[in-house]
């Protein structure tokens, strides 16, 4: 799991005046003096009549006055904000907003807070009623769209008496930034994952696979037929006799993440919510996503995890390790990737990461496939990867050209888009295909399947001690 700290710390400030004239009206005091003119009528029949307005309006604005009076000052109310829990994508963060105060009346509020168009798009309006000296508090959702940092603003105060004729206007200055993550894996199909994963590390432990890995076991005599290689001279000089060392599977393992952020990563995908079309996350969100559930994953399992995000240069580079403490450095990385507008730079990448891993490990490598008649570098990198490591090599598919492909054309132009995307997901085929004739593993799926084809490879590649 990951560690309950990830969510942003309350924040708590005093009010202060919104403004330099921070009151007016309420629109019931208003209402209240046009009320009225209704008093002017029987002017027109006596004069003296006419000035029942005057005094009338008169007793209303010595009424709001009182009631002004009777509020508190801005300096005499706090407020404060707090979260429930981790804010990240495709999960929903509630907000609760506590406001307390020390004046001597029951206050009416209506509360806005000012969170960014990427946490909630347009801010609502929130009522709440508060007493002198008790903490009342209101709580509202959210679901964040977009990944890395953003900066919250104010809390704004709209608070009036019972009486309600006078209103005053107050802020309460609640910046801070939060960090939004990607989606984080823990529900009950995460814990099967996890139960398979130990499931596959207990049989590796009961068989030990003796000769298939590199870890040394034990010695034992020479015999026929075994490798000179592992011949251990010392052992052999003390006894007198042949002595040949023992291998077992090794069960810690490199496990390295290459996320590309380069623009084909900046797709988002179109989703279909009650029967309208609507732009859902990026194609990088779901990555990043999928890398979080294999790290946790492959952590649970014992092996060390690293991180590569990378666009015309290295964004985010987490060397592999272990533990919470790791497994939050490489989600804090993940949370701060970002899509470049630009084509990645896939042979800088595929060097830079057999440079820090030169041992053999096993490489999960999302990225997409660029749509040009030339063969795309990135195949170009898998196949120098390919050299050393084990690859899984997953191309993340796009729904609506899919759609388009398998779909039944009624006219001409969508005989020429079907043929298009047709010719597109043949070549797919192709590229991918030759890759898995030089041994890497691939996947080209829709990013909703990804994570859960990912983990499934993962642990295929785990029971069957392909690295």
């Amino acid at each position: 799991m990951i560690s309950p700290s990830l969510h942003p710390d309350s924040v708590r400030a005093q009010c202060r005046p919104r403004g330099r004239f921070a009151f007016g009206l309420t629109p019931r005091a208003i209402w209240l003096l046009v009320a009225g003119l209704g008093l002017a009528l029987p002017g027109f029949w006596a004069a003296r009549l006419g000035y029942g307005m005057l005094v009338w309006d008169a007793l209303v604005l010595i009424a709001a006055a009182w009631d002004g009076m009777r509020l508190p000052a801005p300096a005499l109310i706090a407020v404060e904000r707090s979260w429930s829990n981790t804010p990240s994508l495709a999960s929903t963060t509630e907000i609760e907003i506590a406001v307390e105060q020390n004046g001597g009346t029951i206050l009416e509020c209506s509360v806005v807070d000012d969170l960014p168009e990427s946490l909630a798009g347009v801010p609502d309006t929130h009522s709440l009623r508060v007493f002198p000296r008790v903490r009342s508090e209101l709580r509202y959702q959210i679901e964040p769209r977009e990944r890395g940092d953003v900066t919250t603003g104010a809390v704004y105060l709209r608070y009036r008496s019972l009486l309600g004729l006078i209103e005053r206007w107050a802020l309460a200055p609640l910046e801070q930034t939060v960090r939004v993550y990607p989606a984080l894996r823990q529900g009950e199909d995460q814990k099967i994952f996890l139960a398979r994963g130990r499931q596959i590390d207990l049989q590796l432990r009961r068989c030990q696979e003796r000769g298939l890995g590199r870890d040394f076991e034990s010695l034992r005599e020479y015999l026929e037929g075994d490798d000179l290689r592992d011949i251990c001279w010392t052992a052999t000089a003390r006894r007198g006799q042949l002595i040949t060392r023992r291998y077992q599977t090794e069960r810690s393992q490199a496990v390295w993440i290459v996320l590309d952020a380069g623009r084909l990563l900046q797709g988002r995908i179109l989703r279909n919510t009650g029967g309208q079309q609507r732009r859902g996350f990026t194609k990088l969100d779901y990555a990043c996503s999928t890398a979080v559930a294999l790290a946790q994953l492959a952590l649970y399992s014992g092996d060390r995890v690293g991180l590569l995000v990378y666009g015309q240069h290295v964004q985010q580079r987490v060397l592999p390790g272990r533990g919470l403490a790791h497994l939050r450095m490489i989600v804090e990385a993940l949370a701060q990737a970002r899509a470049e507008s630009s084509e990645a730079d896939h042979l800088r990448a595929t060097a830079t990461l057999n440079r820090w891993q030169p041992r053999r490990s096993l490489v999960l490598w999302i990225t997409d496939l660029a749509e040009t008649a030339m063969r795309p570098e990135v195949i170009d990198g898998a196949t120098q990867l390919l050299k050393r490591h084990v690859l899984l090599f997953v191309a993340m598919a796009q729904p609506d050209v899919e759609a388009i492909a398998k779909a039944r054309p009624r006219n001409v132009d969508e005989m020429f888009r079907a043929a298009a995307a047709q010719e597109l997901a043949m070549r797919r085929e192709l590229l991918l295909a030759r890759l898995r004739e030089q041994g890497a593993l691939t996947l080209d799926l829709d990013p909703d399947r990804l994570t859960s084809a990912v983990l499934n490879q993962y642990l295929r590649v785990k029971e069957r001690a392909m690295v």
